[in-house]
């Protein structure tokens, strides 16, 4: 296909796309275990199975809706695109379910009803977001192009998350029977849910009237050898060492939105100041955005992402050692964490195009939404170990989750600031040293198989064509 810049219409409508999977993920992550703890009283071990049994479940689910959306022909709206709207209106509909609160269950049958929906929901949220972040690759193959792709994308997310994350959280709580304390609400809650569903669809709506795929399948993609494509994947190490990485972003940033909620609930005691922490973050990506394509091009994805991920590290390395009273302060560390992660969060996507790339050099296929859904998972068992590490370390400092307790202890309290600090210091650091030590595409190497599979696409189209000149003959 010759190269050439996208519309501005496809831009807008692709970081749509992402934006009306975060207004739902985004608002799960924040205010569902939550939701769990505080409004149906579930205790936080059986909450840690639940999430263990709904990752296993990706594991399975989550290659067998990549495979099938790979070995279908595709239809006439485009091989990814129809998928992402027809299963948002289910999708919007799970997470409604997700919030609701049945009166009168007991805590087993509560238990069973967030299975049902919680495990329902990933299951919708695979067969939109899978597709979606598939489509980066089918619309178009030059390196410039998938980086603004890969930066909308992430700007997207950032209106995604306003909804949910910013002004979710000014309006949920009430002030408890001793005239101080606030506490989640259950009916404003669910009212937001319901308004936050029906902005999705919205969302979803205009992201399929604004997009296009432009590069078309190759024919014997549509094979289905799902266990020979995953194997490869395994044996692949940019993708493995970019899924780890990529894991550990998401880990850290859902498991800060979910601690930070109750930290500014419960050490702060300002909850409304939560709906600060999202706008922190994402003020220093937006500062980043006007550099990234310079920073890109002179030091590469490997090299910026690497060492972000360090200045991340450090700032929650302080915010511990400074053990603040003040939320303002505590704010000021995040948006240095902020600023450090923006990399990241800004190139992940492009750097899944260049691995993608990689294993077509290597294996003479591409298998974007095989690929993508394989590293899709690895994205879920980082949402799980945030969750997970959630309710353990709350467990670990003593969280009560009784229905008669509002107020937590003071070592409690203490306990939240440690865990919103030390833990993801430590997912950061890690980071790091994946990006810096094992990632292996470099800016030279990504540029270099770039040039190679377009000279093959290149002999592939002029074989096409003596093949169609010799036909007419």
């Amino acid at each position: 296909m010759e190269k050439k810049k996208l519309p501005v219409k496809n831009y807008i409508g692709y970081a749509l796309g992402d934006m009306g999977g975060v207004i739902t993920f985004g608002t799960i992550g924040s205010f569902l275990q939550m939701f769990y703890t505080d409004i149906l009283h579930i205790s936080l071990p059986k909450i840690t199975v639940l999430m263990l049994i709904a990752r296993i479940w990706d594991a399975i689910n989550d290659p067998i809706c990549g495979t099938l959306i790979d070995s279908r022909k595709p239809t006439r709206f485009g091989r990814f695109r129809p998928y992402v709207m027809w299963f948002s209106v289910p999708l919007a509909i799970a997470f409604i379910l997700a919030f609701v609160k049945i009166p009168g269950l007991s805590e087993n049958q509560y238990l069973i009803y967030a299975y049902i929906t919680y495990i329902m929901y990933g299951m919708l949220y695979t067969c939109v977001n899978i597709p979606y972040g598939s489509m980066a690759s089918a619309m178009t193959n030059d390196l410039t192009e998938r980086s603004t792709l890969s930066l909308i994308r992430s700007v997207g997310a950032g209106f995604g998350s306003v909804p949910g994350q910013i002004l979710l959280p000014l309006f949920v709580y009430s002030i408890a029977a001793d005239g101080v304390t606030k506490v989640l609400n259950a009916s404003k809650l669910m009212t937001g849910v319901i308004m936050l569903a029906g902005f999705s669809l919205i969302v979803f709506f205009f992201f399929f009237k604004l997009t296009r795929e432009y590069i078309p399948a190759r024919e014997h993609e549509h094979r289905h050898d799902t266990g020979e494509r995953l194997l490869e994947l395994l044996k692949n190490r940019p993708f493995m060492m970019l899924c780890l990485a990529s894991m550990l972003l998401i880990a850290g940033s859902m498991y800060t939105q979910t601690i930070f909620n109750y930290l500014f609930k419960n050490y702060f005691e300002k909850p409304g100041l939560f709906s600060l922490v999202t706008i922190f973050n994402y003020i220093p990506m937006m500062a980043v955005i006007p550099f990234m394509g310079k920073l890109v091009r002179k030091f590469g994805n490997k090299m910026i992402c690497a060492f972000g991920s360090l200045i991340a590290a450090a700032a929650f390395l302080i915010l511990y050692f400074m053990k603040t009273t003040n939320p303002f302060i505590f704010l000021a560390g995040n948006l240095l964490g902020g600023f450090g992660l923006s990399f990241f969060t800004l190139e992940v996507w492009a750097m899944v195009t260049d691995v993608i790339d990689y294993n077509e050099l290597k294996n003479n296929h591409r298998r974007e939404a095989t690929t993508y859904a394989s590293f899709s998972f690895f994205r879920k068992l980082g949402q799980t170990l945030a969750g997970i590490g959630a309710s353990i370390m709350l467990g670990v400092i003593g969280y009560d989750t009784a229905e008669n307790v509002v107020r937590q202890t003071d070592s409690v309290n203490r306990g939240i600031y440690n865990i919103a600090t030390l833990v993801p210091f430590f997912m950061y650091l890690a980071m790091f040293l994946l990006l810096f030590v094992a990632y292996p595409l470099t800016k030279e190497r990504v540029e270099a198989q770039r040039r190679e599979l377009d000279r093959q696409q290149a002999e592939r189209e002029d074989v096409e064509k003596e093949v169609n000149a010799d036909a007419e003959n």
